[in-house]
C-alpha cells in the first residue's frame, strides 16, 4: 500500500451536481454548497494548489448556477 502523501487538487474534493440534483436541493443546501466550495477553493489556492480557477468557482462567484449544462436535459431541440 502506498502511504505517500500527494498533492490534492480541487477536482479531488469538488462535488458536482447534475441539473436534476441541483433542483432537488433547497435554498439552505444550495447556500451551504456554495459556501463550502468557495472555502475549499480558497484554502487550496492559498496553499498554491490551484493554478487556474475552476469554472464552477467562477460561476459561484457570479451567483450563477454551478452545473455546466446550459439548458435542462431532455428538452426537445429543433432539428
Amino acid at each position: 500500500m502506498d502511504t505517500s502523501l500527494g498533492l490534492v487538487s480541487f477536482e479531488d474534493v469538488a462535488v458536482h451536481f447534475t441539473w436534476e440534483e441541483w433542483q432537488d436541493l433547497d435554498d439552505a443546501q444550495r447556500t451551504l454548497y456554495k459556501d463550502v466550495m468557495l472555502e475549499t477553493y480558497s484554502s487550496l489556492a492559498s496553499l498554491g494548489h490551484c493554478i487556474t480557477k475552476p469554472e464552477v468557482i467562477v460561476k459561484l462567484e457570479q451567483d450563477a448556477e454551478p452545473w455546466t449544462v446550459e439548458a435542462p436535459p431532455n428538452q426537445n431541440l429543433p432539428g
